[in-house]
């Protein structure tokens, strides 16, 4: 067969080694056209970290999959607006966040966050064989976190549990770094405070 004659795929998406700027294109260009084999490159890439995000922000799994459905289903059109201001992944989490807003009943589990608080926290100084403790203080920390107002849960979300710094933060939760830094100093005080106040201190 020919070079002339030979077949050539129809969207150049693993062209290039994933985790390049280059790479992301195509997948932009295919959104913008309305091409679903675009969405699927792009559901295929970035739907693991927007279920994270999701499930972090919420703590009803059913609505965390709700809003990864809806941003995967709102993503060629909201792929027309986007100028290249920010990478794709960001704007993408960005809309992640503002679904996840939609849906305040709850938080997601974060264990890891909460034992990463919990280390710093006077309640967690005990026994290291102590791990039944240790679980049930994980249970509170989560179950305090689900009181936070929504925006100091999406900072500390973003910041604690996703470990992104603040001015990627602030640019997926789209207020200023100032705010996300506000945010997160108040929910860190406020989870204090819902401990203390369940021991009675």
């Amino acid at each position: 067969m020919s070079a002339r004659s030979r077949p050539q795929p129809s969207i150049a998406i693993a062209a290039v080694p994933r985790g390049t700027a280059t790479d992301e294109q195509p997948i932009v260009e295919g959104l913008r056209a309305g091409g679903l084999d675009a969405l699927a490159a792009a559901f295929d890439r970035w739907h693991g970290r927007v279920r994270v995000l999701a499930r972090r922000l919420l703590s009803d799994p059913a609505s965390a999959e709700d809003v990864v459905q809806d941003v995967f289903a709102s993503l060629i059109r909201a792929m027309r607006r986007y100028r290249g201001e920010v990478d794709v992944e960001t704007f993408i989490l960005a809309i992640a966040v503002k679904r996840a807003r939609h849906h305040q009943r709850g938080a997601a589990r974060r264990r890891r966050a909460m034992e990463r608080l919990a280390a710093g926290d006077r309640f967690a100084q005990i026994d290291p064989e102590q791990d039944a403790y240790r679980r049930e203080l994980g249970i509170r920390l989560e179950a305090a976190l689900d009181r936070l107002p929504i925006a100091q849960r999406e900072a500390f979300v973003l910041c604690e549990v996703e470990e992104l710094s603040s001015p990627r933060a602030s640019e997926i939760a789209a207020v200023p770094e100032a705010t996300i830094r506000t945010r997160l100093f108040h929910a860190r005080r406020r989870l204090r405070d819902l401990l203390s106040e369940e021991h009675g201190e």
